[in-house]
C-alpha cells in the first residue's frame, strides 16, 4: 500500500504479506463454506441423507449418472427449496457484510452498519411503499420493490450523512444521526402499515427477516447486483485503505477521497437495498462479520472485502440452519437469530472502542 522504490526488499515483502490473504486462511474459509453449505442442504423439516444428496449433486456433471436414492419429492425439495434458499442466504449475508465493511471504511467508524446508519430503514420504507401502493400491479414487467428499496436506502444514507456533518465531526455524531434517521423512517413505515391493515401481515413477516420463501427468481434478482457491487468495492479496496489517512495524505498517495466516498455510498446503498428487498430486515451482519475479519486476520480492505463477502454469506447460511431447528417443525425468523447474536457482539465492539467515540 505504501511501498516505493526506496523501500528495502525485506520491508516490501513484509508489507506485501500484510495485505494478502494467507494460504491457510483460504483453506479454512473453503472448508467452512463447504461444511455449512452441505449441512444446510440436509437439515430441515424433511431431513435428507448426506450420501443421497452428494450423489444428486454429482449428477450435475454431464458424464455422471448415479442412482441417488432420493424420491421425486425429495429431489424437488432439494432443487426447488434447499439449494436456492442456501444460495439466496449466501448472497444476502455477503451483501450485508460487504456493505457494512464499506460504510465502516468511508465513515472511519467501526460501528457503521446499514442498519445503524438508517440505510436498512430507508430500504424498508421504500419497499413498504411499493407493497402497499400495489405499484407492481401497474408495472408488471419490472419488479419495483428493489427499486423502491434502493432509493429509500440511498436517501436515508444521504440524510444521515448530512445530519452527521452538520452536527459535528465526532464519529459518535454520525451514529446518532443514523439512529435518528432510522427512527424517523421506521415511524413513517409504521404509519403506512397502520393505514393499510390488509397488507400488515405480509409486511410484518417481511420486516423481521426471512428466507423461507426463497426461490430461484429471488436468487436471479440478487446475484448479479451482489456480484457487481462486490467487484466495485474490491477494485476500490486500496482507496478504502487510503481513507484511513488524512485527506491530504490520501491525495498525495494517489487517492481520490471524494470520488471514493460517493461511489462506496451508492454501492453500499444498492447492496443494502437488494438484500432487504428479497429477505426483509436482517440486522447486525454488517457489524459482526467485518469485525471478526479485522480482529482475527487483518485490517486492510484488501483482506476485509473478499473475506467479508465469503464469511458473511456463510454466516447467514449458518444462522438459517439455526432458525430451522430451534423450534422445528416451525421456523424462527432469521432476523431474530442475527439479533440474538449481534446485540451482544455490538456491545462488545462498543466496549472495545470506548474513548474513541
Amino acid at each position: 500500500m505504501f511501498m516505493n522504490e526506496h523501500s528495502s526488499p525485506s520491508l516490501n515483502i513484509a508489507v506485501s504479506k500484510a495485505f494478502k490473504i494467507s494460504y491457510w486462511v483460504k483453506i479454512a474459509a473453503f472448508f467452512c463454506v463447504t461444511i455449512v453449505f452441505f449441512s444446510a442442504l440436509l437439515i430441515g423439516v424433511t431431513p435428507l441423507r448426506p450420501d443421497f444428496v452428494l450423489f444428486e449433486l454429482f449428477n450435475i456433471i454431464p458424464v455422471v449418472k448415479l442412482n441417488t436414492g432420493l424420491s421425486e419429492l425429495e429431489v424437488t425439495i432439494l432443487w426447488q427449496w434447499r439449494i436456492p434458499r442456501v444460495i439466496l442466504g449466501f448472497f444476502v449475508g455477503a451483501s450485508l457484510a460487504v456493505a457494512g465493511a464499506g460504510f465502516q471504511g468511508i465513515f472511519r467508524n467501526p460501528l457503521a452498519d446499514p442498519f445503524l446508519l438508517g440505510s436498512a430503514a430507508g430500504a424498508g420504507l421504500g419497499a413498504t411503499f411499493i407493497l402497499i401502493s400495489n405499484a407492481n400491479f401497474f408495472v408488471s414487467s419490472v419488479d419495483l420493490i428493489p427499486i423502491g428499496a434502493f432509493f429509500g436506502a440511498l436517501g436515508a444514507t444521504i440524510m444521515a450523512t448530512f445530519i452527521g456533518r452538520v452536527a459535528g465531526s465526532a464519529p459518535a455524531t454520525l451514529l446518532l444521526a443514523g439512529v435518528a434517521t432510522a427512527s424517523f423512517l421506521t415511524a413513517c413505515q409504521t404509519y403506512l402499515m397502520q393505514r393499510n391493515l390488509m397488507t400488515l401481515q405480509e409486511i410484518y413477516g417481511w420486516l423481521i427477516g426471512r428466507l423461507a420463501t426463497a426461490g430461484w427468481s429471488e436468487v436471479a434478482l440478487i446475484a448479479p447486483y451482489s456480484l457487481l457491487c462486490f467487484f466495485v468495492l474490491l477494485l476500490n479496496r486500496r482507496q478504502l485503505d487510503l481513507l484511513r489517512l488524512s485527506e491530504d495524505e490520501a491525495i498525495s498517495l494517489g487517492g481520490n477521497p471524494k470520488r471514493t466516498r460517493r461511489l462506496v455510498i451508492v454501492t453500499c446503498a444498492l447492496l443494502t437495498a437488494i438484500a432487504v428487498s428479497v429477505s426483509g430486515l436482517i440486522a447486525f451482519v454488517g457489524i459482526i462479520v467485518p469485525h471478526i475479519v479485522r480482529l482475527s486476520i487483518g485490517y486492510s480492505y484488501r483482506i476485509i472485502i473478499p473475506l467479508s463477502f465469503i464469511l458473511g454469506g456463510t454466516f447467514l447460511v449458518f444462522t438459517d440452519i439455526i432458525a430451522r431447528v430451534v423450534i422445528a417443525p416451525a421456523e424462527l425468523p432469521i432476523g431474530v437469530i442475527t439479533a440474538f447474536l449481534g446485540a451482544p457482539f455490538f456491545a462488545f465492539i462498543l466496549i472495545l472502542t470506548r474513548g474513541r467515540l
